[in-house]
């Protein structure tokens, strides 16, 4: 003991973390050795993610930063949040974040349910032939492009030729353009998603629901449960795991919305329903060639859908006691 130090205690510590330093870089160079070949396949995933995703991100600077291309990144002056308080202070950012979280929620409450349901009633199925041709029509529009998509809704959606305003002729009523109409833009937009993504999204609900092993259900029949409880206490149960942890990784997207889909739906007619952040982000880097400040506007919204990632998984850990980590 020196001026209230022990230092047998130090000295102990150091070895022991020595030692253990030593001993995790014997297992690391056995496990190599052993499995040189699994590393070697998990390389080009690893140089994908740093140079695809990691080094990119050298280039978030210039969100604090007054962006000049001929100065570079490093001869651009730094304005610290000058770009955010802009976004802050913008008559766009109530309209944006309204909109992005209005279309996100909607198509969550309303889509994420869809693929489970779906996944139930084809486990209910007992002809493994039309089992089959359901999951195939329903997987199949996962495979059409946004553009088609889109083109189909303006086709289907016509004031003068579409199906539906036919319809509603038929019934006396007016034509509507529906993708003009602003306040039909958020019920498009989610309905023409829950219709092309639902049966791609059952596939996983259907391959947990296949790894329930049929005496369970057996032994519930045996006891006399009926269809209902043996879908509560056997069926569900077994898929909360896959479904919450869907669920946080939907939550920790939140923010992003379709770009593409909501570009090709947009017109200025429809713009105070569908301008969402990364539209605006489009106009304002692309178009406005305001780097910095689109820059910015794309951080926030990263940092928001971080925020929301690590505060659902939290969550979740304690109450389900599942999480992505």
């Amino acid at each position: 003991m020196v001026g209230g130090v022990d230092l047998e205690s130090i000295v102990a510590n150091r070895k022991t973390i020595t030692q253990k330093t030593k001993n995790f870089r014997f297992r690391l160079q056995k496990s190599f050795g052993k499995n040189y070949d699994l590393y070697l396949l998990l390389l080009p995933v690893i140089l994908y993610f740093v140079i695809f995703k990691y080094a990119p991100m050298y280039g978030v600077q210039i969100a604090f930063k007054d962006f000049i291309a001929t100065r570079g990144i490093w001869g651009s002056p730094w304005v610290g949040l000058e770009h955010f308080k802009r976004f802050f202070n913008s008559y766009y950012f109530y309209r944006l974040l309204s909109n992005t979280l209005g279309i996100s929620l909607y198509a969550l409450i309303l889509g994420f349910p869809a693929p489970i349901l779906l996944a139930l009633m084809i486990n209910e199925v007992k002809s493994k032939r039309f089992k089959k041709i359901v999951q195939t029509v329903t997987y199949a529009p996962h495979f059409l492009s946004t553009v088609v998509v889109v083109s189909m809704l303006i086709s289907f959606l016509s004031p003068r030729n579409g199906v539906l305003n036919k319809l509603l002729e038929l019934f006396g009523q007016e034509p509507i353009y529906f993708m003009a109409e602003a306040n039909w833009f958020k019920t498009l937009y989610v309905f023409s998603g829950i219709w092309q993504n639902t049966g791609w999204g059952s596939i996983i609900y259907v391959a947990a629901l296949s790894g329930i092993k049929i005496e369970l259900y057996e032994a519930a029949m045996v006891d006399g449960a009926s269809k209902f409880k043996r879908l509560i206490h056997i069926t569900l149960p077994f898929l909360i795991p896959t479904a919450v942890t869907l669920l946080i990784l939907n939550v920790g997207s939140i923010m992003n919305v379709g770009f593409e889909k909501v570009f090709l739906m947009q017109n200025d007619r429809n713009m105070m329903a569908s301008d969402v952040i990364s539209t605006y982000v489009y106009r304002s880097g692309l178009l406005g060639a305001e780097f910095s400040f689109s820059a910015a506007v794309g951080l926030f919204n990263s940092i928001i859908n971080f925020i929301l990632l690590i505060t659902v998984n939290r969550i979740s850990r304690k109450l389900t006691e599942t999480s992505l980590w």
